[in-house]
């Protein structure tokens, strides 16, 4: 019993090494998820400034016909573009001025 649990310490201890040592080798200093709401806050602006014909603008303005299930609503993509416009101070508006917007969603 007591073999198995100091072997899946040294297991930690091992993972834990490399991993700093990858990160250190590598400099990571950025998340995976920062890479990803920077991304997405490419991509809404991008088709923010799309013509109003074009079929990404068209799928973003989109609301499905009818009534939602009872219950909690689901969140969708363009609530959670606009709660991470709030965490990194952009407004509706900003994409208008692309230098700004980029400096903003860094």
């Amino acid at each position: 019993m007591w073999g198995l649990f100091l072997l899946f310490h040294v297991y930690i201890y091992i993972y834990i090494y490399i991993y700093i040592y990858i990160y250190i080798y590598i400099n990571v200093t950025r998340s995976l998820l920062d890479d990803i709401n920077t991304k997405q806050l490419k991509w809404y602006e991008h088709v923010q400034r799309m013509e109003e014909g074009r079929l990404p603008k068209q799928a973003m303005k989109w609301s499905p016909p009818g009534r939602r299930k009872q219950g909690r609503p689901k969140l969708i993509w363009v609530e959670g573009i606009r709660g991470l416009m709030g965490e990194k101070g952009l407004v509706e508006e900003d994409w208008n001025d692309r230098d700004e917007w980029t400096k903003k969603s860094l």
